[in-house]
């Protein structure tokens, strides 16, 4: 019998914890989730995801459920008090697949998340726990945790029942807990950055049955009003919220109050067509964890980094460290690569996040102004400079938001080159057009794992017999691209299944491997979350394998793994996950 109860233990179900908990799901690893209140919150925090969050919930399989429940294509911009347009930012293009501007009411994303997680019949969820104390070794993390009356979000100190403490043993620990996080204060780490004085009353709304309450607020608005900064968000199922900026004289207890919520929101709402869901009074944070690792326990979403609002970059930050996490703790969980890979999650992350964090405090500066003056000089600003040709473009585009791209030295992949590499870069996500002629997403036809792609060639071509059961060791799905039409005809393959052929009928990804200098014939590695590993000629492929088992630090013989269901094995009927509301 095992010595570990589970491979991973999840301490938090928000946003972080489920995307976590269900990306390691779908990869067979064996999961425990601890969540401290007894009862799903059900209230709204988190408002948007991009596409690249989107494609991590595809890569999850749940991505085109959450997507019935969002607002798609929304435009976003920036208007003076009066209603009077100052920037705005609206883009419908798609590299990621997925588009860039999806709006979200979390209640409805953490449900489908949750339920997701029923198909895994080894990730088992156990509301109303807390964690009371951990410890590791070189081996594992031991995890007590007990039953606990919650906070009620924050509202008052948990009750925690000694009676019914419980042990577990794991070989990783995850803190996905929030910016109050019990995982990191318990392991002493301090974050570092800006606590901002500035309060801001948030209200949530719902229209009344019956009643298109928010028709004429169709577009998000940061509101540049000196004398009430506002922040206008449509969200989907009749929801909408509204942010002000309090002054320095107002209470918490005056702007929560029922007749001054009413007051504000009147002003773009008739207040007895909605039911107000919240209004609380919050200020914000851009603070980083110094570490995000100590040994076989590590960090994750707020428990990390915590980023102001301004951006709607807070819980995608969050799933981003997710679908780095996932994929490296499967590697070292089935394929036995060293935990010391895990050290390439901080040193990819933290910049990222860091420079989110960054453009959400630029963009408070900008919303906040509450001098007239620099409010007359910023409005002047940006009219004129969405008028300058390239940089109005750049300010449409939101070329502005940090590109998904690691920096060079920092990750785990090949060198990136200074001119025109894409190593450690996302790589786009066409349409295709499959061997029985449909279009798919790109990524559907990649597998969970890393994915080999040939230049207008079988990939396998290119490697020995060895490198290809090293590949095939690590679950590589193999993957030509062709350009449309270029197909070839009557030339029978060698009946194995493990390669699939595709079409670039928009021209995407030729143009991606014209951009890296890859010739027909060569051949890209891509990891699991989709960043590239590394390209080479067919002549150098070999390269590819022998770094890429260098730098995971693979065993030269296959490991044993903890016993869960194989990925390509359907779940049985019955057997339901375990599955606790709470205990």
């Amino acid at each position: 019998m095992s010595e570990f109860d589970h491979e991973v233990v999840i301490v938090g179900l928000g946003p972080t914890g489920l995307t976590l908990a269900n990306l390691l799901g779908r990869r067979g690893i064996d999961v425990l989730v601890l969540e401290r209140e007894p009862k799903f919150y059900g209230l709204a925090r988190a408002v948007y995801t991009d596409d690249e969050g989107m494609r991590i919930f595809q890569t999850a399989g749940i991505a085109d459920e959450l997507a019935t429940d969002m607002n798609i294509d929304s435009t976003v911009q920036w208007v003076r008090g009066d209603g009077k347009l100052l920037a705005q930012f609206s883009q419908i293009e798609r590299p990621l697949g997925w588009p860039v501007s999806n709006f979200l009411y979390q209640p409805y994303l953490e449900n489908g998340l949750e339920r997701a997680l029923k198909s895994y019949p080894h990730v088992t969820v156990r509301r109303g726990r807390a964690v009371t104390g951990f410890d590791q070794d070189e081996e594992g993390v031991g995890v007590d945790h007990a039953g606990c009356t919650g906070t009620g979000y924050g509202k008052h100190e948990p009750e925690i029942d000694p009676g019914t403490v419980e042990r577990v043993r794991a070989k990783f620990l995850v803190g996905c807990d929030g910016g109050r996080s019990i995982v990191r204060t318990d392991l002493g780490i301090d974050m570092s950055g800006t606590s901002f004085p500035e309060r801001w009353l948030v209200v949530d709304l719902e229209a009344r049955d019956g009643v298109d309450a928010f028709r004429h607020l169709p577009y998000f608005d940061f509101v540049c009003d000196p004398k009430l900064p506002i922040v206008s968000c449509p969200q989907p199922g009749g929801h909408h919220r509204f942010e002000f900026m309090l002054h320095d004289d107002q209470t918490k207890e005056e702007m929560e109050d029922p007749d001054t919520v009413r007051a504000h929101i009147s002003r773009f709402v008739d207040p007895d067509e909605v039911e107000v869901l919240r209004k609380l009074v919050y200020t914000f944070n851009a603070v980083v964890a110094d570490h995000w690792r100590e040994g076989r326990i590590l960090l994750a979403g707020d428990a990390a980094h915590m980023t102001p609002q301004f951006i709607g970059q807070g819980m995608n930050s969050g799933v981003r460290d997710a679908d780095n996490l996932s994929w490296k703790l499967a590697a070292i969980l089935r394929h036995g690569a060293d935990p010391a890979i895990l050290d390439s999650y901080e040193r990819e992350r933290r910049p990222h996040a860091k420079a989110m964090i960054d453009l959400s405090v630029l963009n408070k500066n900008i919303v906040s102004v509450d001098n007239k003056a620099l409010a007359a000089a910023r409005d002047i600003g940006l009219t004129t400079a969405v008028r300058v040709p390239g940089l109005g473009s750049w300010i449409r585009g939101a070329k502005m938001k940090p590109r998904p791209r690691f920096r060079r030295g920092a990750f785990l992949g090949l060198p990136r080159p200074l001119l025109r590499g894409v190593e450690g870069t996302l790589a786009p996500q066409p349409q295709i057009r499959t061997y029985e002629g449909r279009h798919r997403r790109f990524d559907d036809t990649l597998g969970l794992g890393f994915a080999v792609l040939g230049y207008g060639v079988d990939p396998r071509q290119a490697f020995s017999a060895a490198d290809l059961t090293a590949l095939r060791a690590l679950d590589a799905r193999f993957v030509t691209v062709y350009p449309i039409g270029r197909r070839p005809q009557g030339k029978p393959g060698d009946g194995r299944d493990d390669v699939v052929d595709i079409e670039d009928h928009t021209g995407a990804l030729i143009r991606w491997f014209r951009k890296a200098r890859l010739r027909p014939g060569g051949v890209v590695l891509l990891r699991p979350d989709r960043f590239v590993f590394g390209t080479a000629t067919a002549e150098a492929a070999a390269s590819l394998v022998a770094e890429l088992t260098r730098q995971l630090r693979l065993p030269a013989e296959p490991v044993a793994t903890f016993a869960t269901r194989p990925l390509d094995e359907p779940a049985r009927a019955d057997l339901p996950p375990r599955y606790e509301e709470s205990r």
